[in-house]
């Protein structure tokens, strides 16, 4: 049976495995190494993930099948200008063969509830342009999107003599 629980020390290492999974995953799509150098998680993982247990404004959790860890989600909670909390999840990652069975469904229950009770005005999720299926995932789950970020690569110009 699927769920999702918060994350515990033990269960740090594993997600590290998922982790590096995710990454290897996003990086090569449209705006993956954008996200890879501006929003993941920056080495070493266990520290950036062990932080998060102890951070009283962020939520780590992990999804199983049966006790077996196949997914996991963080989360943060952020203060808007007017004083108003809103959730940002960070991080959320299925293995491909654990997809469409309620895993996801169960982490994305756990974030939304750890938001509700944080008094959270929303809840705010990236999608890389491009990954149709977690568009759709996040839509499937009452997210819409607010913001678009448009991006232009810019190729350094050699140094000139």
């Amino acid at each position: 049976m699927e769920c999702a629980r918060p994350a515990e020390r033990s269960d740090v290492g594993r997600i590290v495995e998922l982790a590096q999974q995710l990454r290897d995953e996003l990086r090569p799509m449209r705006g993956g190494e954008v996200w890879f150098q501006r929003d993941a998680r920056t080495d070493p993982l266990v520290a950036a993930y062990t932080d998060l247990l102890d951070d009283p404004d962020a939520l780590l959790a992990v999804g199983t099948i049966d006790d077996v860890v196949l997914g996991f989600a963080a989360a943060r909670i952020e203060t808007l200008h007017d004083g108003a909390p809103i959730g940002v999840v960070t991080d959320l990652f299925v293995e491909p063969e654990a997809r469409g069975v309620g895993v996801g469904e169960a982490l994305v229950d756990l974030v939304v509830e750890f938001c509700v009770t944080r008094g959270c005005t929303g809840i705010d999720a990236t999608a890389l342009p491009g990954h149709r299926a977690a568009k759709n995932f996040f839509e499937g789950h009452g997210f819409t999107a607010r913001s678009l970020v448009m991006h232009r690569t810019l190729h350094a110009r050699p140094d000139s003599a």
